[in-house]
């Protein structure tokens, strides 16, 4: 999971988004990256790390150009090598600069189809690079020095039919303008903004709504599975669908935890979904769970804490903050490794005793991944002095391999893999568990818009809306994960700031 954003402006974009990567930090911590448009030169700033740590005055300055894409990054299979920062670029055709948000189902064939047709190659692991470099070779068989939007829509139809997964995706091309576009299923968001000046019309695209509110933008609609934007140079948007028979499976995920809750996606208030998803949840907690002598409901900071509230009203019991979090410690779900996450979950909370001792408590979290989170937060708790312990969580029991852009990649990972909810709760030592029906999170998003007619739920219940995913495919991800595992060290090691071309080197 990744931050994109993209801006055809007036003036100088550099800043602008700057301010729209920091409001998507939450989505990727690992690197990030800008690349602006100036007179027929691309200029770059990427590193390892924050928004607020990769950009100082000095990068600033050097991004000069009315047009730039930026990118947040979260590495979907552990690896957090700088080579594999965006915006990644390419000089032919034209001069691309490139940014991806998603996961690719095919990438492996469509890299040897690459060098076997068009002698590509591709120097990353980076399935970015890959849509990346098939989006060029479909640009370059245009032999127009200036493209229409005719020949973009062409392109990105061409594109569609050659990739499979979830990508929404933002890209500049020198000398004719900035194009974006959403995968078929419309697994990952893509927003489309609008800002009024005095010169003349700006555009911005970006992962979340809220980006485009922080920077000023009105938000115009959410781009559609299969379709593409262009906004030329000189600010003129045009949009056209892509894709013959495009679906609409948003990533049920994005409501869960990834996105913020001030966004909206998909026309559903990200809040107002959370506030469901507490409802249906404290109602199942009442019916299931009459006898239990709950005291108060605790959340687990921050996304849990919409849902935790509601299922309080519904209960009619007590709500209480009973941990602290340090704002300064990133979300340790995406944060690259397991022992990073381990090592970060007491130094990001901190109980407060006095809400534990002597009480019978119900933690609310907004999902069990691995559970290494959950069976600390829970020690935490009864070394607090709490009497018992119960925990729910917003989101069913997470069962299967997640292939669109979670680092969820590998089963063996999972805690409910092959476990009963009985088994899950002894493993994080909890004295009673229960889960959020997939129904009724269903229920609780489409409540806030009835015209989305499904959602991608691999992760709860197996089925890949992509349809192109079976064991063998989850095996060699599994494979290929521990590969990685075993290179990390190495990896760590290489390149920290990576500047290129007109691209700073600090």
């Amino acid at each position: 999971m990744c931050g994109i954003v993209g801006i055809v402006g007036k003036s100088t974009v550099a800043q602008s988004l700057y301010d729209g990567l920091t409001v998507l930090q939450h989505r990727g911590q690992d690197a990030a990256g800008i690349m602006t448009v100036d007179e027929g030169s691309l200029n770059l700033r990427k590193a390892n790390g924050l928004v607020r740590d990769v950009f100082h005055t000095r990068h600033m300055k050097r991004l000069t150009g009315n047009m730039g894409i930026g990118h947040c990054r979260y590495p979907t299979a552990g690896s957090s090598s700088s080579a594999e920062a965006q915006p990644f670029y390419v000089n032919s055709p034209y001069g691309i600069a490139f940014a991806h948000n998603g996961n690719l189902t095919n990438a492996a064939e469509v890299r040897d189809e690459l060098f076997k047709k068009a002698r590509r190659h591709i120097n990353t692991t980076s399935d970015s690079e890959v849509l990346l470099n098939v989006f060029a070779h479909e640009l370059y068989q245009k032999e127009e020095l200036t493209l229409t939007p005719e020949d973009m829509f062409d392109v990105v139809s061409k594109v569609h039919k050659q990739i499979r997964g979830a990508y929404a995706v933002v890209a500049t091309i020198i000398g004719q303008g900035l194009v974006a576009f959403r995968d078929p299923n419309g697994i990952r968001p893509l927003a489309l903004g609008k800002r009024v000046t005095p010169f003349g019309d700006e555009y911005m695209v970006a992962s979340e709504s809220v980006a485009l509110d922080a920077v000023g933008f009105q938000f115009i609609r959410d781009v559609a599975p299969g379709e593409a934007v262009f906004v030329t140079e000189q600010g003129e948007l045009h949009t056209q669908q892509c894709f013959e028979s495009p679906s609409h499976s948003p990533c049920i995920f994005e409501f869960v935890y990834f996105a913020r809750p001030d966004s909206f996606i998909d026309g559903v208030s990200v809040y107002a979904s959370r506030v469901n998803m507490g409802r249906k949840l404290g109602e199942k907690i009442k019916k299931e769970w009459s006898d239990l002598d709950i005291d108060v409901v605790i959340p687990i900071p921050e996304t849990s804490m919409d849902v935790a509230l509601q299922i309080a009203n519904t209960l009619e019991l007590p709500y209480r903050q009973g941990f602290v979090k340090n704002r300064y410690i990133g979300r340790t779900f995406i944060m690259p490794g397991q022992t990073m996450r381990k090592k970060s979950v007491r130094r990001k909370l901190n109980a407060i005793p006095s809400e534990f001792k002597g009480k019978s408590v119900l933690l609310v979290d907004d999902s069990i991944v691995r559970g290494t989170t959950s069976e600390q937060i829970i020690e935490m708790a009864r070394e607090s002095g709490a009497k018992k312990v119960y925990f729910a969580s917003a989101a069913p029991e997470i069962r299967f391999p997640n292939v669109y852009g979670i680092d969820m990649p590998s089963a063996n990972e999972l805690i409910a893999y092959g476990r009963e909810i009985d088994q899950i709760s002894d493993l994080i030592q909890a004295d009673g568990l229960i889960f959020q029906d997939l129904g009724d999170l269903i229920e609780s998003v489409k409540e806030e818009n009835t015209a989305i007619p499904c959602f991608e739920t691999s992760v709860f219940d197996g089925d890949y809306v992509t349809a192109d995913i079976d064991q063998a495919y989850l095996e060699n991800i599994d494979i290929a994960r521990c590969e990685q595992a075993r290179k990390a060290p190495v990896l760590q090691t290489e390149l920290t700031n990576l500047d290129v071309h007109n691209f700073d080197s600090e």
